[in-house]
């Protein structure tokens, strides 16, 4: 009970990364202001004080879940026996999103704003309490005494969130009904869903109002100079221009485009739209008119954990990311801060999925199918992409730092064979491999869980080059195609590989188009892995997540040899998840859909 109680205590724990006052707070909110029409909107003080609490409604996907829970993809399966969302999709129950939301950060009991957690903050209410704040502070717009500038930075931070919580909804739900207006408590609703491809269209005007609107950099304006050097995570023309590019990308995809037209092809016309606000984007990176750029790999996981820093992890190549709430599950063998505990438990009880790791290629730049890529099966980690070794632990790996009780030494190295210590068929290492991109080494229980915080971006610049390069080519036909008087696709995907010191997509990849979409679908996966839901949507919106491949979740078994060599290499199917049509969307709440006639519910459900 005593270890019960210190570890409830240890994960509930918040911190506050020094340096971070800006990100929560920006101007003295008056009291009351965001519900007293007198005070609330009179000045910019006051309006951003208003507008501060849409940051503190993003919700903070990973404080929500448990165990790498957010994790909705192909990347993962976790201990046997096990209720968590990731597992229920597996077994094709959709509906879990709500019917278990103490798992599931899609859902919450109700809208939670609160801005010193993360915890109960669920997209589907808190996304609606978002839009209405939003169009409320739209309305009064006009009470705003202030300068031109202000009103500007207001006004682009309310079209943004108004955009953006509609964005995510459609994500997992698609089309649905546009709010841009102060709904009456008493009047009737009879607003009609939108096709997905009509909603990505009213969600891209926004967006692209906002980016008119907002600054490259809030430091640069007389209203950001008052909390100058803290304005990190505030919305800026380059986030809006990131999500006006992702929208137009996404109405463009096979999915957006069957669900509004029937036709499973890519939109060529909306993927123009994104390649020109995409490479609005990066001409603003090039020029060195933003903060935001690609950090180098020897600083790579500065991305994901600050493993004791003062720094809010994402920084300078995070685009768009949550306030900074609290350090969940630090000290905790079952959370995302763990890799490894002892030889019972450990791991957050997440294993990567074998198969998911076969998208790791060589070193060469070439996919481990690729006859000429070098890759041997007898001996399958040796020369692969520089980003295996840091987002994947394999057996042998260091995963003890410091110094250890002689009898946990022989944990030091990770034995991850079929009768390894750091194996265990029902829980952590079910798969051969342990996943550490997200923690550092000393996450454990050896080394004492020394101060570390992980914090993931909902985007960051690599990401964009990627959607960049796919947008280009399903726009433009080409991956050697300029597209908007910019760079290629293959100088796009390669200047993410030549970060990572991994080599340049190979040549006979880059003359089929459908071969470069096939590399350019398993760089994603390589790059944006294991982080928020890249994997799960982008398999979705490109409608392959019915396909086998992507559905079976696998592990690598094999023996140790008498020098510590893998042998009897073999790959072993785990659980192939269940994927209907209707699978492509969530369904929506049963509640909300009996509510009027004209908000209907999601094929198949």
């Amino acid at each position: 009970m005593k270890l019960h109680t210190n570890i409830i205590a240890v994960c509930c724990t918040l911190f506050l990364i020094a340096g971070l006052t800006g990100c929560k707070k920006y101007l003295d909110r008056a009291p009351g202001a965001d519900v007293s029409p007198t005070d609330a909107f009179i000045n910019f003080t006051n309006f951003q004080g208003f507008t501060e609490e849409l940051y503190s409604a993003e919700p903070e996907y990973t404080s929500k879940t448990w165990a790498c829970d957010w994790i909705l993809g192909d990347e993962i399966i976790h201990k046997t026996g096990v209720t968590w969302l990731n597992e229920q999709f597996d077994n094709g129950d959709s509906w879990s999103w709500t019917t278990a939301e103490w798992i599931s950060w899609l859902d919450g009991q109700s809208y939670v704003t609160d801005p010193t957690t993360g915890f109960g903050k669920g997209l589907w209410p808190n996304a609606w309490y978002g839009i209405h704040k939003a169009n409320l502070g739209l309305a009064n717009l006009d009470k705003l005494n202030g300068t031109q500038e202000e009103k500007d930075l207001i006004k682009g931070q309310l079209l943004f969130f108004r955009a953006w919580f509609h964005f995510e909804l459609m994500t997992y739900w698609g089309g649905l009904p546009y709010i841009d207006t102060v709904l009456s408590s008493s009047g009737k609703l009879t607003l009609p869903r939108l096709s997905a491809q009509a909603m990505a269209d009213k969600i891209g005007k926004d967006l692209r109002d906002a980016a008119d609107l907002l600054p490259v950099d809030w430091d640069n304006t007389d209203a950001g100079k008052t909390t100058l050097g803290k304005n990190q995570l505030r919305i800026t023309k380059v986030t809006a221009l990131g999500y006006l590019g992702k929208d137009y990308l996404y109405a463009g995809s096979p999915l957006w485009n069957r669900s509004s037209t029937g036709n499973t092809a890519f939109d060529a016309g909306y993927c123009k739209k994104a390649a020109d606000a995409f490479a609005e984007l990066l001409k603003l990176v090039d020029s060195k008119q933003t903060w935001v750029k690609l950090v180098d790999f020897t600083h790579y996981s500065d991305l994901f954990y600050s493993n004791g820093g003062s720094f809010i992890p994402g920084y300078p190549e995070s685009i768009f990311e949550n306030p900074v709430y609290s350090s969940w599950f630090q000290g905790c063998p079952w959370g995302p801060s763990s890799i490894f505990v002892d030889e019972n438990i450990g791991g957050g009880y997440a294993s990567p999925n074998a198969r998911f790791v076969e998208n790791y290629g060589m070193a060469n730049g070439l996919p481990i199918t690729d006859p000429a890529s070098g890759y041997d099966p007898a001996n399958p980690w040796v020369g692969r992409d520089p980003r295996f070794y840091h987002d994947i632990e394999i057996d042998g790996d260091q995963q003890i730092k410091g110094s250890a009780p002689a009898d946990k030494e022989k944990f030091r190295y990770a034995n991850l064979s079929n009768t390894g210590f750091s194996r265990d068929n029902t829980a952590v290492g079910r798969t051969g491999y342990l996943l550490r991109k997200l923690t550092p080494m000393t996450a454990n229980s050896i080394d004492n869980f020394p101060n570390n915080y992980m914090h993931l971006s909902y985007m960051r610049l690599a990401d964009v080059y990627l959607m960049y390069a796919e947008a280009v080519l399903q726009g433009y036909g080409s991956a050697t195609s300029p597209g908007p008087s910019y760079m290629t696709p293959v100088a796009a995907v390669n200047k993410i590989r030549e970060r990572a010191g991994a080599g340049d997509v190979g040549a006979a990849y880059v003359a089929d188009k459908d071969k470069f979409m096939g590399e350019l679908i398993r760089e994603r996966a390589v790059e944006l892995g294991f982080e928020e839901e890249f994997r799960y949507n982008d398999l979705r919106r490109w409608l392959l997540s019915s396909q086998t491949q992507y559905r079976e979740k696998t592990a690598i078994d094999f023996d140790r040899d008498a020098t510590g060599k893998p042998i009897n290499i073999k790959e072993r199917v785990l659980i192939t998840r269940k994927f209907d049509d209707k699978n492509y969307w969530l369904p929506l709440k049963v509640s909300d859909v009996n509510l009027y006639v004209s908000f209907p519910q999601n094929p198949g459900y």
